[in-house]
């Protein structure tokens, strides 16, 4: 329908006249009885319009008008007007109907055939080029159309690479920060575990030393009558027990020391510790407690862990110099992080809003030794105690602190499930009836350790034999089998506990004590129950007690 040619004729002679010039031509026309049907036709399809001058003179044109004014932009539709030979210039209405049909070639009739061929013609050919127009304007809007589908899948493409390459360079960034701190926290407790090695050593010697002072200041308190001499002895004693302190926190940090383990209420633990609180830290800073409701347990030695929060309160204390809020709290918590194997845990936090830590010496505050505080003020052994302690009890410590705004220390330890404690039975220090009778074997090879350990054994009234080493007490064992044993657990050639285990397999009913200023807990633990180990320095009336136990029979 788009080839073909739309024809505007009155009825009659000149429709007939002119479908058979167009014919002839070789054009087959469609014939319309006016303008309103000649735009409904071009709506339709057509190439060009004959039209004749009469048909649209006095004639309704808005249909054709509109259809003109909607033609796409492509569109210029080409008319053939055959007018009336006039004299002289045409009427206004004529030329305005000329401009309102815009492409239009206008033939005066008489018009010879071939001349209405060669316009019609011509006008196809024009026709022809605006739907090669139409075409390729078509194919542009299309290559368009692809180019912007195109552009927009390959924005879409590049937002979903871009967001998967951010992805993994996030996840990329948090494994390297993850692998920094593993490795920091794995240089960290490495340096803490070397420092631990050597504190450790240096508290076995130390405490060897002292059990010697221990017990001969007693024994020379006991035998003296001399108030001067005793009044002397009481200030070494006093010293001695300063001493003692010392490297009882040694061997806190060092992990060596013996812990007894049991479930804690720590809710209960800390009330029961706020009156000694405030009378340590005094009037000027308020204690707070923030305690769980639900009642936290932890498994811990109670005594240490008393001593451990008391380190704490002093020390937040030395940083509220004007005064402050003592915060402590409890509550429950489940391990996320890399410092403490997966499960439930039961926490202790000590804040303060004192002046805080600087960033530079986070790292170092739990070593030995290190301290901020004025010379004679502190040892610097407070937090490293504190570290030690929850580290053998399996746990951890947490350090946060904002420089001018405050401290939060928090002790991270296994979660225990609530128990009622039995209560101890006391014991004598003194040998019973049967103390003359009953022989007691003493193997140590440190010679004035040795020697204390008889002497005392000997004012309660014990018969005591002695051995330097381990063979040397294995062999006075099997001559002639005594009533007990107290071993030394740090000496050279056979530790206490081969000691032991060689002593349970030639007389397995002799009962033995350990003692130790520093052991491998764990190799203890496997072959000695807790009230078996006497952990130096020990006094007489300590040594007397963990005798008499050893010595008792066992209930029923």
């Amino acid at each position: 329908m788009e080839w073909r040619i739309l024809l505007l004729a009155l009825k009659g002679r000149d429709s007939a006249v002119i479908e058979q010039l167009l014919a002839r031509a070789g054009h087959a026309c469609l014939t319309c009885d006016s303008p309103a049907a000649l735009a409904r036709a071009g709506r339709q399809g057509a190439a060009i319009a004959v039209v004749t001058e009469e048909s649209l003179l006095d004639a309704d044109t808005t249909a054709l008008d509109a259809w003109l004014g909607e033609q796409p932009s492509w569109s210029d539709f080409p008319f053939v007007l055959l007018a009336t030979k006039r004299a002289g210039r045409r009427p206004r209405d004529a030329l305005r109907m000329l401009e309102q049909l815009g492409n239009v070639v206008v033939l005066e009739r008489p018009v010879h055939s071939e001349t209405l061929a060669s316009a019609v013609n011509s006008a196809m050919r024009g026709r022809s080029r605006q739907y090669e127009a139409r075409r390729r304007l078509e194919d542009l809007q299309a290559a368009e159309g692809r180019l912007t589908s195109l552009n927009g899948s390959l924005e879409t493409r590049i937002a979903e690479r871009t967001e998967a390459l951010s992805s993994a360079n996030n996840q990329l960034m948090q494994e390297i920060a993850e692998r920094e701190r593993a490795q920091a926290a794995l240089a960290q407790s490495q340096k803490m575990e070397a420092v631990g090695q050597l504190t450790g050593g240096i508290a076995h010697d130390f405490n060897n030393l002292l059990t010697v002072i221990f017990g001969n200041l007693e024994l020379i308190r006991r035998r003296t009558g001399d108030d001067r001499t005793a009044r002397l002895a009481d200030f070494a004693q006093q010293a001695a027990d300063r001493a003692a302190k010392l490297t009882h926190q040694l061997l806190a940090f060092s992990r060596t020391q013996n812990l007894t383990l049991k479930a804690v209420d720590l809710n209960a633990l800390v009330m029961g510790m706020h009156d000694l609180l405030g009378r340590t830290i005094g009037p000027m800073v308020r204690i707070e407690m923030a305690l769980d409701a639900g009642g936290p347990w932890a498994q811990a030695d109670a005594n240490q862990l008393e001593l451990a929060i008391l380190n704490l309160s002093i020390n937040a204390r030395d940083a509220m110099a004007d005064g402050g809020v003592l915060t402590i709290s409890t509550g429950r918590q489940v391990a996320q992080g890399i410092d403490l194997a997966p499960g439930d845990y039961a926490v202790i936090s000590v804040r303060d809003n004192g002046s805080g830590i600087p960033p530079g010496l986070m790292a170092k505050v739990f070593e030995p030794f290190f301290t901020t505080k004025p010379i004679g003020k502190g040892t610097g052994l407070g937090l490293s105690q504190v570290y030690g302690i929850a580290q053998q009890s399996g746990g951890t410590v947490r350090l946060a602190s904002v420089e001018g705004r405050g401290t939060t220390v928090e002790i991270w330890l296994p979660a225990a499930e609530a128990t009622i404690a039995a209560p101890e039975q006391p014991f004598s220090a003194e040998a019973d009836a049967e103390g003359p009778h009953q022989r007691i074997l003493v193997v140590d090879d440190d010679e004035a350790v040795r020697r204390f350990i008889v002497e005392c054994l000997q004012s309660l009234g014990y018969s005591v034999e002695e051995a330097a080493d381990g063979e040397a007490g294995l062999r006075v064992l099997q001559r002639s089998p005594p009533d007990l044993m107290i071993v030394d657990y740090a000496m050279p050639g056979m530790t206490g506990v081969d000691v032991v285990l060689r002593a349970q397999a030639v007389a397995p009913g002799v009962p033995v004590i350990l003692a130790t200023g520093y052991a491998d807990m764990e190799a203890v633990d496997r072959v000695m129950p807790t009230e078996s180990v006497l952990r130096k320095p020990f006094r007489l009336a300590e040594l007397g007690v963990a005798v008499r136990q050893a010595l008792a029979p066992p209930t029923a």
